[in-house]
């Protein structure tokens, strides 16, 4: 009697137990993802298999339903490749191949659109071709805020979304091979699980925790529909907003702009860890992607009864980018937009660095060459060949100073 009593009693303090509050796990996923036992997460590997499997089961207990080729999971296998000017060749048989695993959940609310949020969540592993690190010590790359902070998010805004803005159904799409080019998105545009015609539009989330003191949120494709400026700006009560119209850039938004969706893609900014083994969990702001989530949300809210957006086709500002042979060695602050190009970063034995260039200065001439944004300082750096040697000059809090640098 006594024993049944206590089972009695341990089943009410277990019915009792509070659920889990989804909404509230943002800072647990990201841990979770930039950990060290995954590897850096990169396409094809275990620790990727590992993520893989991580976000499968919060889009179970987010109470997704599975929307890949092989219940949440959409594989696809390619040959890496060896010219950077070739198309990937995807489904390829033999030797060097490898294959990655899209994560796709679904949310079924009997509309007649779909809206599809998405990230990617593969990294560089230890390193490799795009690590910035130059230490010779194999050392994992947790890519924290690149990019184990998009897919908090999209967790978060699917446990927002639960039973809400129900005039569209929603895809939520983890997408590997993005640090490859932009693969997973890619394959999954060419092999898609719904009809991408019904699609509203796509919002991505690329590199989304590090919102700074100064609040910049750098949001792209605000061109891709006529609604998207005003909607906004609307809802914009906490941040300094860059806005870029192109749906052409380096994340997976591209692949839905380029087969005709409208998209936005949100980014708070690069960072001098970009791509290093200290891009880590416990440098991210967590409030500010918290900030982020709401302001996205009440975005996709708004445009609920706004039925399909319309599409409209963008300037790409990258086929008027120029050609260049060396670079100075340094990570562009993409968020700045005073006059001149500020660098955040400096990679270790560069030309800028050699030269004495520092994180924070302002280059406002290159050469002969005055730099006023991104697109004259890449036109400035354009007519060097390796070798060359020029005066820079930058500004450096009030004062402009000259170096040397050689190329």
């Amino acid at each position: 009697m006594r024993y049944i009593l206590f089972l009695i009693f341990f089943g009410f303090l277990v019915s009792c137990k509070p659920a889990i509050n989804q909404e509230t796990r943002i800072k647990e996923d990201v841990h979770f993802l930039a950990s060290d036992k995954l590897e850096g997460r990169q396409t094809g590997t275990k620790g990727e298999k590992a993520a893989a499997d991580y976000i499968v089961k919060r889009f179970k207990e987010l109470g997704l339903n599975p929307k890949g080729t092989e219940g949440f999971i959409q594989p696809f296998t390619f040959k890496p490749k060896t010219n950077p000017h070739e198309e990937v060749k995807f489904d390829v048989n033999g030797d060097g191949t490898i294959t990655g695993n899209n994560v796709i959940g679904y949310t079924d609310n009997k509309a007649k659109n779909t809206v599809v949020i998405g990230a990617h969540y593969d990294h560089l592993g230890y390193g490799g071709e795009g690590s910035l690190y130059r230490d010779s010590i194999k050392t994992v790359h947790n890519g924290a805020d690149d990019n184990a902070s998009g897919i908090a998010i999209l967790l978060n805004l699917a446990a927002k979304l639960k039973g809400k803005n129900t005039n569209n159904n929603y895809l939520f799409m983890a997408f590997s091979g993005e640090e490859m080019g932009l693969l997973g998105s890619n394959y999954f545009v060419k092999n898609p699980t719904i009809d991408t015609k019904k699609v509203s539009y796509m919002i991505n989330l690329d590199m989304v925790g590090r919102l700074k003191k100064d609040s910049a949120l750098a949001v792209y494709g605000t061109g891709t529909s006529p609604i998207f400026k005003q909607t906004l700006k609307s809802h914009n009560n906490n941040f300094k907003l860059i806005e870029h119209e192109s749906g052409v850039g380096p994340s997976d938004y591209t692949s839905f702009y380029l087969a005709d969706m409208p998209v936005l893609h949100f980014f708070t900014g690069q960072h001098e860890d970009y791509h290093r083994p200290s891009d880590d969990a416990e440098k991210l702001n967590y409030d500010g992607m918290e900030i982020i989530s709401k302001y996205i949300f009440n975005i996709i809210t708004d445009l609920d009864n706004n039925g399909k957006l319309a599409f409209r086709k963008t300037k790409n500002d990258s086929n008027n980018s120029p050609r260049f042979k060396v670079g100075m060695g340094v990570v562009p602050d993409y968020m700045f937009d005073g006059k001149g190009m500020r660098i955040d970063g400096i990679s270790e034995d560069k030309p800028a660095q050699k030269a004495g260039l520092k994180k924070g200065d302002i280059v406002v001439k290159l050469g002969d060459s005055t730099v006023v944004d991104m697109m004259s300082y890449m036109r400035a750096l354009s007519v060097f060949k390796k070798g060359d040697k020029s005066k820079v000059i930058v500004k450096r809090g009030d004062t402009e100073v000259e170096k040397e640098i050689q190329f």
